[in-house]
This record gives C-alpha cells, sequence and structure tokens, in this order.
C-alpha cells in the first residue's frame, strides 16, 4: 500500500487578511506554528514551488525537490488584492462556476485536472511522499481521490499546517484521515 501525506504551507499574511496570495513568506505566528509542529519524514519528500510552501518545509524538517505540480491555483490578476478590490459580478462567477477563470489565471476544474494527473504519477511511482503544498491543492486533492464535483471545491476548509494522509493500492486512492496530527510516514 503506497501512502501520501500532504500538508498545507503555515500561516501568512494573505490568509490572515483575506488576500488573494502573492509568492509571499510565512508570517510569524506561522513560523512559530510550523516550528513547534512534529517532524515529518518519508522516503520521497515533495515541496510546491511557493516561498510559503518552501519555508514551512523548512521548518518541519522536510527536505524535498520542488515539484511545480504541487503550485497553488493561480490566481491570475487578483493576485496580492483582497476579496474587496476583486469586482463582485466576477468573484461569484468563479466562486460559483468551478470552470470560469475570470482572474485570467486557473480555474478550479483546471487545478483538479492537474493534482488529478500529479496524484496519478505518484501512484505509478510507488514511493510513499510527503508533500508541502497549498489549501486549494488539498482540496483538489480530496476532491479528486473521492470523485467528487468540483462544485465541492468551496465546501471544505484546510487550515494552516492541516496533514491529510491518502493510501493508494491498485492505482486507487483512499483519504484515511485530515486533521492537525502530525504522524511520521514511514514504510
Amino acid at each position: 500500500m503506497l501512502r501520501l501525506l500532504l500538508v498545507s504551507h503555515a500561516s501568512t499574511e494573505a490568509l490572515r487578511t483575506a488576500r488573494f496570495p502573492a509568492d509571499e513568506p510565512l508570517n510569524e505566528a506561522g513560523r512559530r506554528a510550523a516550528g513547534r509542529a512534529a517532524r515529518l519524514n518519508a522516503p520521497h519528500s515533495v515541496v510546491a514551488p511557493e516561498l510559503r510552501a518552501r519555508e514551512t518545509a523548512t521548518e518541519l524538517g522536510v527536505t524535498g525537490h520542488v515539484e511545480p505540480e504541487l503550485r497553488d491555483i493561480d490566481y491570475g490578476k487578483w493576485r496580492g488584492l483582497s476579496m474587496d478590490d476583486v469586482p463582485p459580478d466576477e468573484l461569484t462567477a468563479w466562486l460559483s462556476d468551478p470552470a470560469a477563470s475570470p482572474h485570467g489565471g486557473e480555474s478550479i476544474v483546471e487545478l483538479i485536472a492537474r493534482v488529478r494527473g500529479w496524484l496519478t504519477a505518484v501512484a505509478a511511482s510507488g514511493e510513499d511522499t510527503l508533500a508541502v503544498t497549498h489549501p486549494a491543492v488539498v482540496r483538489a486533492t480530496v476532491l479528486a481521490t473521492l470523485n467528487s464535483p468540483a462544485e465541492s471545491f468551496w465546501r471544505m476548509d484546510v487550515a494552516p499546517l492541516t496533514v491529510t494522509r491518502l493510501h493508494c493500492r491498485d492505482g486507487m486512492w483512499t483519504l484515511r484521515a485530515t486533521g492537525h496530527d502530525s504522524p511520521r510516514l514511514t514504510p
């Protein structure tokens, strides 16, 4: 049985102030929380390319290569803006239609497809994997695992440093647990 452990990055100012993230660092609260979290290990570790994910990995003691497929959703022209700065009709379209991308970035449907492809590659690798990534990627992973509709994307909260565990057998992923516990991923 193959295991995958996903860890969402620690807190940033964008999360705290409800802004669409840019490539910002962890805030002090996030850095402290990640520094207190359990150290994680796995035979194979990967990290999303953004600074907040790389800093979280460092604080958790995770050394792994950067995996572009774990990048956060592309918020396009909304990057760095608060929700109040986005035209309401555009925001409503994006939140209600998972295929919409009024920001010129990536749609929820596109994110889920990207993550589904990455999950297929992890399953084919046969390696237990630890991945430090973003809440949107964790949501997309859960939806892909459960074959849930993209419309369910916004019905899930993924807090900073949430740990999501998946198992794979015969190419089929199963959601094992999600929460703030930090179990070690070992073969």
